[in-house]
Order: C-alpha cells, then sequence, then structure tokens
C-alpha cells in the first residue's frame, strides 16, 4: 500500500463507530448517507480490508476494522494538533463548558484533564445541570458549549452517539406482581424521567416516584438503598448498579447525546468539542 490514507476516510470511520449508524454519521459530519457508505468503502478498498460489518439493525467494526480504528485515532489527533499549530500557536481564551448531570461521573473527566493539559492557555470553566437548564443558559449566552442529551427525532445540536435507557438499580428493587415500580428519578425537565414516566403511562404500569434528586451521585444512593429503580443510559451506568429485565417494565426508548452551542464553530471551545467527538467516553 504506497498511497497515503486520507483523514478524512479515517474521521468518516470513526464517526459510524461512535454512532454506530451510517445515518447518525452522516448527520454528524454534515454529509449525505450514500458519501458515508462511499467513504468507507474506499477506506475498505484502500486497506485491503472489510472493516465494518453490516446488518438491518447495527454496526460493528471487524478485527481489521479495530485495528484501523485504533491507529485513525493516533492520526487525527495527529492532524488536529498540527491543525492548530499551523493557524498561529497554542488556543487561548476561555471555555464556559456545560454537562448533563450524569455524563460528570463518566471518563469525561479525563477528557477534560486532557483537554487541560493539551491547551494550558484556555480557561474552562465547567457547569453541571440537567440539560434542560443548560440550554436555558444558553439561550442567556452564559455558555458555549453543552454537552447533554435530546429525544430521538429532535434536531438541535450535533449528534455525538445515541444510546439505549434502561431501568437500572438492584434486584430486589424490582416490584413485585401488581405492585407500582417505585422510581428513583431527576427532576423535571429531565429527559430521562420524561420518558421512563411516558414507558410506564403508556403501558398503564403504576409507579410511584420514591426520590427526586438533582444529583446523580443522590440517586445512585437511594438505588443503592433498594429505594427505587431509575432510568439511565446503558452506557452510563452507575458503579454497583446493574442494568434490570423485568416482565412488568416497560421498554425504554433510545436517546441520543449532541453537543450544542455556538462554541461549535469557534476556538477554543470548537477545540474542545473535537476532543468530545473523538473521545471513547462510552466505550
Amino acid at each position: 500500500m504506497t498511497r497515503l490514507i486520507d483523514p478524512v476516510l479515517l474521521r468518516t470511520l470513526a464517526a459510524v463507530v461512535r454512532s454506530r449508524s451510517f445515518s447518525r454519521a452522516a448527520e454528524q459530519l454534515g454529509l449525505g448517507q450514500s458519501t458515508v457508505s462511499q467513504h468507507v468503502q474506499r477506506l475498505e478498498a484502500q486497506v485491503g480490508h472489510r472493516l465494518v460489518a453490516r446488518d438491518t439493525h447495527s454496526v460493528a467494526l471487524t478485527p481489521e476494522g479495530e485495528t484501523v480504528l485504533g491507529f485513525a485515532r493516533t492520526v487525527l489527533d495527529a492532524h488536529e494538533r498540527l491543525e492548530r499549530a499551523l493557524s498561529g500557536g497554542p488556543v487561548r481564551g476561555k471555555v464556559r463548558f456545560g454537562a448533563s448531570e450524569d455524563f460528570v461521573q463518566s471518563r469525561l473527566s479525563e477528557v477534560l484533564r486532557d483537554f487541560r493539559e493539551a491547551h494550558p492557555s484556555v480557561d474552562l470553566e465547567l457547569s453541571v445541570a440537567l440539560t434542560g437548564f443548560l440550554h436555558d443558559a444558553l439561550a442567556r449566552g452564559e455558555l458555549d458549549l453543552v454537552l447533554g442529551k435530546r429525544h430521538v427525532g429532535e434536531t438541535q445540536g450535533m449528534l455525538v452517539r445515541r444510546d439505549r435507557l434502561v431501568w437500572v438499580g438492584l434486584p430486589t428493587a424490582l416490584p413485585e406482581r401488581g405492585e407500582p415500580v417505585a422510581l428513583a428519578s431527576f427532576p423535571a425537565p429531565s429527559i430521562t424521567r420524561a420518558v421512563a414516566l411516558a414507558a410506564l403511562t403508556q403501558e398503564g404500569r403504576a409507579f410511584r416516584i420514591t426520590c427526586t434528586c438533582a444529583s446523580l451521585s443522590g440517586l445512585r444512593a437511594a438505588a443503592l438503598a433498594g429505594v427505587g429503580l431509575m432510568a439511565q443510559p446503558r452506557s452510563l451506568i452507575p458503579d454497583g448498579l446493574q442494568e434490570l429485565a423485568h416482565p412488568d417494565l416497560p421498554r425504554l426508548a433510545d436517546v441520543e447525546f449532541v453537543l450544542s452551542g455556538p462554541g461549535l464553530h469557534r476556538e477554543p471551545s470548537r477545540a474542545l468539542a473535537h476532543e468530545i467527538l473523538n473521545a471513547d467516553i462510552w466505550d
């Protein structure tokens, strides 16, 4: 293989893996779905291996795809550093960044630490709240960039990935037949709360809210005490809790993680958005 691989093709592969969908990768990259497919096919032809296993329900990497993705992330990171170097020195300024409560206890903290180390001239201000409150602050001009959630079908923000909401907690908190579901939940306007209540109501399932708390650590403590079940993205299940399945629990809808705000298109927030989009926060 004598030709250099176009970073655009590597970026497309990374987006397909991150969003687990060709259509959602196209939305994220601002391309047509056919273009995304062509990029992956061109990359597969160039490396001489099938990289992505496709079926009607999912997208997964082949072993060769896993190998290429590892190198792709290194190449894309180096490419981004080169662009910054050629743009005239280190990124400077302030980023007022808002993150939804349940992201903060994930590996997002590692991304923020790496960002601060890579950009010591950037002043990072972090705000943690429910997505609805963060978007209100964004509308008031108080934040530059927000990592939050949206319902599937909504269009605001740049898609990071889609995830399934699941019931989590302790098996001892599962309802006995005929008993209402005990629910530990964020307060309104929480998206996970809205999805959980809508699913229970649609199924005609009785429920009672046994804990309301704006802090994920508080909800985790309640769930660990067996006070109730939580609805959480599958990739963000708190330590000590487990995904639960029960015939009396309705299936929950997917949610999408998105980046929003004017900082998507200007430095230094754009650099942070790039780090989040290319990080393995939920894998």
